[in-house]
């Protein structure tokens, strides 16, 4: 099956993550919670494991390495640029205190999920399990902040129906990203190679700045050593997935 095919019906499943914002009003906070901060533990350790065990290592096939670790840092500047000029703060909990308003976020999320199409189209090229771990990564990251996006929205005025409706349309702008990504890994030449290592830079700044202090945050001796055990089985995640390709 031509990789486009792939590249679109995973993106489209992480579009419907926009509804995971529904979990806030059938899930108590405490249980929310619980869930969240196992989610926010697993996205971390595949983030990283993605970036240092796929992403880095094929793209140093094809360019040289001072390249791609130049690259890397100029991906997580810029996303944190990013960040600071549209306000992305990915809170995960269940109400969220310093968010921009509506229209702003959504503004915001939009840029975000079609950068996130363009990694995942791009990496469908390269290859299948690639991307669908890539795809798997995105996914997994966009849950906790969809939930948070969606209290934002409640909180700047929005209906839950409008905020839901909403939320689904700019996530629908990571389709469009995955297009977007097959075009000019199908067009301009070597695109793809110097694609990997900017995801790579995104995933290391998103876990480094958002996630893990995060799970930082927890001082119960029992739940910080469960959110590790899940951080290193989200990083076992991506090395499994590199042996399966292997073969």
């Amino acid at each position: 099956m031509n990789p486009i095919f792939y590249g679109l019906g995973a993106t489209f499943l992480i579009s419907l993550g926009s509804f995971a914002g529904v979990l806030t009003l059938i899930v108590g906070d405490k249980y929310l919670s619980k869930i969240i901060f196992l989610l926010v533990s697993l996205s971390s350790g595949v983030l990283i494991g993605n970036a240092f065990i796929h992403l880095l290592p094929e793209a140093s096939k094809s360019i040289p390495s001072d390249t791609v670790f130049g690259i890397v840092l100029f991906a997580f500047v810029i996303f944190f640029l990013i960040e600071k000029l549209f306000h992305w703060q990915h809170c995960h909990k269940v109400h969220c205190e310093s968010h921009v308003f509506g229209y702003m976020n959504l503004f915001g999320d939009a840029i975000h999920n079609c950068i996130d199409g363009i990694i995942i189209g791009g990496t469908f090229v390269t290859s299948i399990p690639l991307g669908m771990l890539t795809a798997v990564t995105i996914g997994l990251h966009e849950i906790p902040k969809e939930v948070s996006d969606f209290g934002v929205l409640l909180h700047s005025g929005f209906s839950k129906k409008k905020a839901l409706y909403a939320n689904f349309l700019v996530k629908l702008t990571i389709v469009l990203g995955s297009v977007i990504g097959f075009f000019f890994a199908e067009s301009v030449h070597g695109f793809v190679s110097y694609l990997l290592p900017f995801a790579a830079g995104g995933f290391l700044y998103i876990a480094g700045s958002d996630l893990i202090p995060e799970i930082k945050k927890e001082d119960n001796p029992k739940k910080s050593t469960l959110s590790f055990i899940i951080f290193l089985f989200g990083i076992g995640l991506a090395y499994a997935t590199k042996m399966l390709g292997a073969e």
